[in-house]
This record gives structure tokens, sequence and C-alpha cells, in this order.
């Protein structure tokens, strides 16, 4: 299976869709020779505009190189990336920055926080590197939804993980982007504060209509999803529409039974 849009309801004429990201024929090879590593095989995924969607696979898979290339962290070897109708593929360097800057938002799971600027400062860096004004207005909506308002003069070094994690979301969002991707964004944190981002970013979907693409092992965090795309040795080969947890976990298991034997022949190839 590709991964492509679902089809719409078959009682409902087909509707033109908005799509945030795509990924047309994604090749990416490191190294030569003995060497070469096959990250992306043939890739093909197009992620609808005001949608959660998350991105699994064994390790090794290819879900962060995936992601990478998406945002534009990363170039592929062959094929096609855009965001929304701007082509990255073949941007230099000073574009891919912009478009990072004005249209991407990102998530990372070691938070990556500046310790000397505080909360607010750590927030609004983004704003201050494009020198784009502050819009007060959504500021203001954006730390009182994380509950960050009694922290803003805090350094990270006097946040807790989840409230650190809470501050990395709001610089995401604040300078309202594209898309935001979020590699494992839980992955340092406990189990209540990983559930209240998890839900902070569902309903950032569902009441801000921000489209979100996550990297995620874990079967609970991609249950937030609305759609999950599973990678196996670079390629996508299945998809699953309004999961739960035991149905990811059902198929991550099945991927990982026919990855040994496929892999195998693989290798045994090279």
């Amino acid at each position: 299976m590709t991964g492509t849009i679902a089809a719409t309801e078959s009682d409902r004429p087909a509707q033109p869709v908005d799509i945030a990201a795509r990924a047309m024929d994604v090749w990416k090879v490191y190294g030569s020779g003995e060497a070469q590593v096959v990250a992306l095989r043939g890739v093909n995924v197009d992620l609808v505009r005001g949608r959660y969607t998350a991105i699994m696979g064994p390790s090794g898979s290819g879900k962060s190189t995936l992601m990478h290339c998406l945002a534009g962290l990363d170039s592929v070897t062959r094929g096609e990336v855009f965001i929304g109708t701007t082509r990255l593929t073949g941007m230099g360097d000073r574009q891919l920055t912009d478009l990072r800057r004005t249209k991407v938002g990102f998530i990372f799971q070691q938070f990556n926080l500046l310790p000397t600027l505080s909360a607010e400062e750590n927030i609004l860096l983004p704003l201050s590197i494009a020198g784009r004004k502050v819009d007060r207005e959504w500021f203001d909506t954006v730390i009182d939804t994380l509950s960050l308002r009694d922290r803003l003069r805090h350094r990270p070094s006097q946040l807790s993980g989840g409230q650190q994690q809470r501050v990395a979301c709001a610089r995401a969002l604040v300078s309202r982007p594209d898309v935001i991707f979020a590699d494992e964004p839980t992955g340092n944190l406990d189990s209540r504060s990983g559930a209240e981002i998890l839900g902070f970013l569902r309903n950032s979907v569902r009441d801000f209509g921000q489209t979100i693409v996550m990297v995620t092992h874990d079967p609970n965090a991609a249950s937030y999803a609305d759609r999950v795309i599973f990678l196996a040795d670079g390629a996508v080969v299945d998809e699953l529409q309004n999961p739960t947890a035991e149905g990811v976990l059902d198929r991550l298991k099945s991927l990982d039974v026919a990855a040994g034997p496929d892999l195998t022949k693989s290798e045994a190839s090279e």
C-alpha cells in the first residue's frame, strides 16, 4: 500500500484535498559502493492540511529520515518534496532556511531550548530571528492554552521536562507555520507529561486547524493521530486511519514479523 490520501466516503462526491506536505518518489541514499545505505525507497506520501499524522516503523525503517526530508532538514537523492505548493527540491541553503522560518515548526525530543533565555524569549525566538512582528493576541492564546503564563520569566533549568516541552510546543505554534514536525516529542517525558503534550497537539489540530506530522515509536502516542503511516526498509508499507493503540501495536507486530525475512533477502542481494 502506498502512502496516499484515503478515499472519501463512497456516498459523497470526491472533494479537492489541501496538501500541507508531499513526497513524490523520494529516495535517500547515503554513501556509495559497499558502504551504500538506502534509507528511503520511492516514498510517495501526501499529508493533508489540518490533520494529525504519525509516522511509525521498526528501527531503521526510515521514519526520521522521511520527516527530515519533508521538513527541508535533509536533501533527497531523487524525487521531489513540497511544503504546500512550494517545491523544496533544488532549493539552496538560504532559501531552505527562510522556508523553515516561515512555513515550518519543529518540536524535538530534546526540547532544544536555549538555556540563557527565558521561556518567553525561547518562544519568540523564531519570530525574532525572522524579523517578524509578534501577534500578541495569538501569543496569549498559545501560552494560555499551554498553561505557561506563570512560567514565562523562568529559564529552562527552572522548568520541569513537561514544562520545557510545552515551551517548545508554544515556540513551534507562535509563528503559525503551515506544518509542525514533531520528532519523538514525548520521548523524554513521564507518562502524565507525555499525555498532556499529546493532548495539546491533538487539540491544536481540532481547535486551530494546525497540521502535525509526528515520528514516534509509541503506539499510544500514535493513537492521538488521525492517520498512521507505517514504513519498513525505507518504503511505505501500510497505513491506518483513526488508529487505536491496540490497532497500531498489531500492525507494528506484523511489520516486525515480515521485516526479518525481507530484510535478510535485501541484504543478501546487495
